[in-house]
């Protein structure tokens, strides 16, 4: 299972030097691609959407990361940092899938 990366240029290109593949979006209609592509790629296991990226189409990351199991959806902090109202990504990869890191 490989790991995917969508969101803003910086994310996917710094992804891109530990050697994940990713998808840069601008507007919802390209994030909304990016995560067919993702779903329907038997390889991907997990993808990674940036905060700032999720924001472009709030409602259908929301239910990804909800209702998909095969990839699993996981909301990462964008270009700003984390927000102070959410947990730690540390917290949310553990409540997800249940490793500590």
């Amino acid at each position: 299972m490989k790991l995917m990366v969508i969101g803003n240029q910086d994310a996917v290109w710094g992804f891109a030097l530990a050697g994940v593949r990713g998808r840069i979006v601008t507007t919802a209609e390209e994030l909304n691609r990016a995560l067919d592509a993702a779903m329907a790629d038997k390889e991907v296991g997990i993808v990674l959407v940036t905060e700032d990226a999720a924001n472009l189409a709030r409602q259908r990351v929301d239910t990804a990361m909800v209702r998909s199991t095969v990839p699993l959806v996981v909301e990462i902090p964008g270009p700003a940092g984390p927000r102070p109202d959410r947990p730690p990504l540390s917290e949310v990869i553990r409540r997800t899938i249940g490793v500590r890191i």
